[in-house]
């Protein structure tokens, strides 16, 4: 019974977390948000105390039922160790093998080195729920839209509006090589050998695998009623069971209680420590815990890319926009300034995902998400960005605060404007300001009949980027963002 109420709620939350990366909508987000809330390095980030305690609590009563239950990374490397029990047919295929206590603690320390110096990249890289939203941002949402598309195509042909198309495109290619490496190294490893990622380089393993060595419930060995049969150790995905020894090594277990149903003698029982007859005694030689693991990042790839026709009056192709050359990254609103951002932001990418203008993409040391404008910009109505961030990384804002918050300014490039380098008349930049912080002014002023040209007031202007979005100019705009260090209240 126990089992099948863990697997209930691992399926639960491993489904609801995955819908958040796929829902580019952002309406699950109201109702389900709390989950990427209560992931553990997140709260910690966020300084959700809370949370944190929660968690804390939980693992010195159940041990790591975290890991088993709540981390989609988790949950998502038994799913493709089941895959593989079930294409063999063969149910006991792992073994015990002793803790790889070098290894753990190396990458445990190389993490908090990290953590405190602030690179924010390489904690990325290696907390375990970024690493999922990596993978289901990247890989996952792609096929998701696609089938999005397709019913979008159906129903737009039976005069519904159910569904409608959206753009699916990569957003990042030195992400999306990240994801697909990461997503092979670690169904890799859940393939052959189990949660060997969780127990040899996750962080968040390693903490929690420290707490519930002290857990007061947990799985435990009857020495009198054990045949030493070893279908425990052979199911035991954390091959944390020595079977030959009565132990069971509490720091890797993560309460997944497959033994309980597999062990034919009654020999194994998920209770309470203080009172059981025959202890379990824990793994000799590991005292502590330590975590994460130095990823290889090598490069392989093939991408699929959107392809998308953009036309001028259907005869001719528009060239796309490039990106300019910002001297400071543009943080979101809510950020407050670019060094919170960083120092909060495990790059899960949730932010990514439900940006509905495309506004947001990994840039930042190939992870942490910045702001650009060649495809949309970021719409003063919108604040969906800030909603469903987890760490704080991105503070929650209202309409009307955002409309006040200024993240950077736009600066006119005089020889890409149209005025003065076509000769053609165009005040779009202007037309669509949201702030009214551009004014268009004869080119010459001695001639008030001559060309206007784009003025910007830098201390109106929000750094929306409907300017540089809008501007016909190709491939560079007339107007670019250039980023703010700390933004501040207009």
């Amino acid at each position: 019974m126990l089992r099948k109420i863990r697997l209930a709620l691992a399926v639960l939350f491993f489904a609801l977390v995955t819908l958040l990366f796929l829902d580019f909508t952002g309406t699950l987000h109201v109702w389900f948000g709390w989950m990427a809330k209560i992931q553990f390095l997140p709260a910690v980030l966020a300084l959700n105390v809370g949370v944190v305690a929660f968690l804390v609590v939980l693992t010195l009563v159940l041990g790591r039922v975290y890991c088993s239950v709540i981390c989609p990374l988790g949950v998502f490397q038994d799913i493709i160790s089941w895959i593989n029990s079930r294409r063999k047919k063969k149910k006991f295929r792992f073994s015990y093998s002793p803790a790889k206590s070098w290894l753990r603690y190396g990458v445990l320390v190389v993490f908090l080195i990290a953590l405190i110096a602030g690179i924010g990249s390489l904690v990325a890289l290696l907390a375990p729920y970024s690493s999922y939203g990596r993978i289901a941002n990247n890989l996952f949402a792609p096929i998701y839209q696609w089938g999005n598309n397709l019913l979008a195509y159906f129903a737009e042909r039976a005069d519904s509006y159910a569904f409608y198309e959206t753009t699916v495109w990569i957003k990042s290619l030195p992400t999306f090589i990240i994801a697909l490496l990461t997503f092979i190294i670690i169904a890799v490893l859940a393939w052959r050998n189990g949660r060997t990622y969780c127990n040899t380089i996750c962080p968040v393993g390693t903490i929690l695998g420290f707490l519930s060595r002290f857990a007061l419930f947990r799985p435990a060995i009857d020495s009198s009623k054990c045949k030493d049969c070893s279908l425990c150790a052979r199911q035991c995905k954390a091959a944390c069971i020595d079977f030959k020894n009565h132990q069971i090594d509490y720091s890797r277990c993560v309460a997944c209680m497959d033994c309980l149903d597999v062990c034919k003698h009654d020999a194994l029982h998920f209770e309470s420590y203080l009172k059981k007859a025959a202890p379990a005694q824990e793994q000799g030689g590991e005292s502590r815990r330590a975590f994460f693991a130095v990823g290889a990042m090598l490069a392989t790839t093939a991408a699929l890319k959107a392809q998308e026709k953009t036309v001028d009056g259907g005869l001719a192709m528009i060239e796309e926009k490039k990106i300019p050359k910002r001297a400071t990254p543009i943080a979101p609103p809510g950020a407050f300034s670019l060094r919170n951002f960083v120092q909060h932001c495990t790059a899960c990418q949730l932010c990514v995902s439900v940006c509905p203008n495309e506004v947001l993409r990994p840039f930042t040391s190939l992870l942490e998400p910045e702001m650009s404008y060649e495809r949309g910009y970021c719409r003063p109505e919108c604040v969906k960005c800030s909603e469903v961030c987890p760490t704080g990384a991105i503070k929650p804002i209202t309409v009307a605060d955002k409309s006040a918050i200024q993240i950077g300014h736009a600066v006119w490039i005089k020889e890409n404007c149209i005025p003065l380098r076509d000769g053609q008349s165009c005040n779009n930049c202007a037309r669509h300001c949201p702030t009214a912080a551009i004014q268009m002014v004869p080119s010459d002023p001695s001639n008030p009949d001559s060309l206007k040209i784009p003025v910007v007031n830098e201390e109106k202007c929000i750094g929306c980027g409907a300017c540089e979005n809008l501007c016909p100019a190709r491939p560079f705009s007339a107007l670019y963002v250039e980023g703010h260090e700390n933004h501040r209240m207009i």
